[in-house]
């Protein structure tokens, strides 16, 4: 959670992710580029993805001076893929509210129905490569393996076992990767985030012990974020984003896909 006064609050919503196939840095639709594939992380990342960030949280009002906290609808979804994006554009001061609005109502905290209108302002982005992987740099790892490829989904559709619900995306993992289901290290009801004991003991596990960089990857780059935040709250910040994730690398004819549990 975060307290104290803060300048700007962030609702982060997924609406953008199940329906763009190729979505980059988008949690929410507001702060994603247009549909189109060629603007990926790997093809053009300062000009066209630190200029649309910056335009958009500009238009919210939120200066680089600001504190943010980015909070979920219900529980604990793609606010930390929004908290993930405002520092991958050079913005450290922003922090998640756990619990979501749901927690804030049920606490008996103040709400409004009024939709703010806030004055523009300016937003300089800095774009940070090494907290992102793209598709070229996780084809490289597989036989590098400098970065440990850690997949958030659910056990099933690591294994290929379930069936994927994206058109054209065919089922498995990357090889080499291992699987840590987001859920292992959160209290999916409550909308937080497992003690500090279980989240380390969840991620020595599976390998994310500290000793390499670990890319986090999942379907679509928002349940990547948790399992990131999750890492960076028991102070493990060798971590990366791969933004495509299995929907960019299932989705491909020249990406190797694996089955089973490893």
């Amino acid at each position: 959670g975060a307290a104290g006064v803060t300048n700007s609050i962030a609702r982060a919503t997924s609406s953008s992710v199940f329906d763009n196939p190729h979505h980059r840095f988008g949690s929410s639709s507001y702060l994603c580029p247009p549909n189109d594939p060629a603007m990926s992380v790997a093809n053009d990342p300062t000009p066209s993805f630190s200029t649309h960030f910056a335009a958009a949280v500009s238009a919210l009002g939120i200066k680089n001076t600001d504190r943010v906290v980015v909070y979920d609808a219900n529980g604990l979804f793609s606010a930390p893929r929004a908290w993930w994006m405002f520092r991958v554009f050079g913005h450290d001061n922003v922090a998640l509210m756990t619990g979501g609005i749901a927690q804030w109502k049920a606490d008996s905290r103040p709400v409004t129905a009024e939709v703010p209108a806030p004055t523009p302002t300016r937003f300089e982005a800095a774009f940070r490569p090494h907290l992102v992987r793209s598709i070229d740099q996780i084809r490289q790892n597989i036989e590098a393996a400098d970065d440990l490829v850690l997949d958030a989904r659910a056990a099933d559709r690591f294994d290929g076992s379930q069936a994927e619900f994206r058109p054209g995306v065919e089922p498995g993992h990357i090889p080499g990767s291992a699987n840590l289901p987001f859920g292992q290290i959160t209290n999916a009801e409550a909308g937080t985030y497992q003690d500090a004991d279980s989240i380390i003991k969840a991620l020595d596990a599976v390998g994310a012990d500290g000793s390499k960089t670990v890319a986090t990857t999942c379907g679509s780059g928002v349940s990547a974020c948790i399992v990131g935040l999750g890492m960076h709250l028991v102070g493990r910040e060798n971590w990366a984003v791969y933004d495509g994730s299995w929907t960019e690398w299932g989705g491909r004819d020249d990406t190797p896909k694996a089955k089973g549990a490893k």
